[in-house]
């Protein structure tokens, strides 16, 4: 990593994050994920990895605020094999895929975990060959120090109640197509099955 001059905290933690194995976190992952491949799937963390992306994605350090670390398999999904005769191509065996990003699973594994908070936002914190990892942000929506902030107290809302798992999320909304905008853009609102079987 180039040293750069008058660089705060937080853009030197980007600018390390950016090529892990060129910087210093390479050899922290190595490291931790040893410890993360033996603990269960969803675990509470105490603080963020990724201290500066936390806080970019909203992450407060203050009551209210909790972070889940989640680790997903990666790959596509597999189907049980069918005892009796089949076509191969028939076995439904391969290309089945959950059609959602590993990051979505990953936020809506911890929303179950934790049924009394609301996922805020998610990020990157490290894979290897079989498993990916990713720390989610949650939200305690019946904490009175979240009611009482002004800049989160959007998600104590009615509406916002299971936001993970209607594609409320960043991650969900990128999975859903709504990143994209203008021509082409015109099936994937308000969702792509509210779309099937309309005209072009």
């Amino acid at each position: 990593m180039e040293e750069v001059k008058g660089m705060s905290m937080y853009k030197y933690i980007r600018e390390a994050w950016k090529n892990p194995k060129k910087s210093y976190v390479g050899g922290l992952l190595k490291v931790r994920m040893i410890k993360w491949r033996r603990e269960p799937v969803v675990v509470r963390a105490e603080r963020p990895t990724r201290l500066d992306r936390a806080r970019s994605l909203g992450y407060q350090a203050k009551q209210g605020y909790v972070v889940v670390r989640v680790r997903v398999r990666k790959g596509g999904r597999k189907r049980p094999r069918w005892k009796s005769g089949r076509k191969p191509s028939k076995m439904g065996q391969v290309k089945y895929s959950p059609k959602k990003s590993l990051q979505w699973i990953a936020e809506e594994k911890a929303a179950r975990k934790f049924p009394n908070l609301e996922v805020l936002n998610s990020y990157w914190v490290g894979e290897d060959g079989m498993y990916r990892w990713f720390e989610v942000i949650m939200v305690d929506p019946h904490h009175p120090v979240i009611k009482a902030d002004p800049k989160i107290n959007w998600i104590t809302g009615k509406a916002h109640k299971g936001r993970v798992f209607r594609g409320l999320t960043s991650a969900g909304r990128k999975s859903r197509g709504l990143r994209n905008k203008g021509k082409g853009a015109e099936k994937v609102r308000p969702s792509i099955r509210a779309n099937k079987g309309r005209a072009k």
